[in-house]
């Protein structure tokens, strides 16, 4: 009987460990984009969208995918001149992963122009067209972000030259965006430090590890060790 109760015991410590496990790892491995924000400095108008919006998976589309296009600025383009929009796509809602920046008032007709940056640090990104250009306005339009310029609003900063490896501080470390698009699910660079929650995963080890060498342990003078002999 008293080996029973301590195999008992064993059993309901294991269950206990299995279930601070599974409690804790959503919020230990958790990963991927949560929301955006859109930003028209000339109009002074936002706009935000969490990732169960349908608008989120339709802007991303619409924007194209990221490290594809040409790094210098198209010529003739005029980008200071035009009309600009922020996309600040952010991981976990507070570390930016993606910015796009949007110029749908291109000189060149219809045309919708955009520059994608994934390193956060740099701002290096690629130039590209909009593939379709008229949903593009369409869904800003409906966004409410392609109002009047404001007084209270502000010229967009145009994306700067292309900056190299070597002016790059720690170019080499993974960015935000990397840890996204490669479904490592590891913590957001911004977010990599330690927030105490690392610790809760050695708990369920020592204590089964604490119960099991209790019970492996040989008792003297006991005719029967069923648990050790296993």
């Amino acid at each position: 009987m008293r080996r029973l109760r301590e195999l008992l015991s064993v059993t309901g410590a294991l269950a206990v460990a299995l279930a601070v496990v599974l409690i804790a790892a959503p919020s230990a491995t958790a990963g991927g984009p949560t929301s955006v924000l859109v930003v028209s400095p000339e109009s002074a108008q936002t706009a935000s969208l969490y990732h169960s919006d349908e608008e989120y998976g339709e802007l991303m589309r619409l924007l194209g995918e990221p490290d594809a296009g040409d790094r210098e600025e198209p010529p003739g383009l005029g980008v200071a001149s035009g009309r600009q929009l922020n996309v600040t796509w952010l991981a976990h809602d507070v570390s930016p992963w993606r910015v796009d920046r949007v110029y749908p008032d291109s000189s060149r007709g219809k045309e919708v122009w955009i520059h994608t940056a994934t390193d956060v640090r740099s701002m290096n990104g690629y130039w590209h067209k909009a593939a379709h250009p008229a949903q593009v306005r369409a869904l800003f339009k409906k966004l409410g972000v392609l109002g009047k310029p404001s007084p209270e609003g502000a010229e967009g900063i145009p994306p700067g030259a292309w900056e190299s490896a070597d002016d790059s501080a720690g170019a080499a470390t993974p960015t935000p965006a990397e840890e996204v698009r490669t479904g490592t699910k590891t913590r957001p660079a911004a977010a990599a430090s330690d927030d105490g929650t690392d610790w809760w995963w050695a708990l369920p080890g020592a204590a089964a590890g604490a119960l099991l060498a209790r019970l492996w342990r040989p008792r003297t003078g006991e005719p029967h060790q069923e648990l050790r002999d296993m």
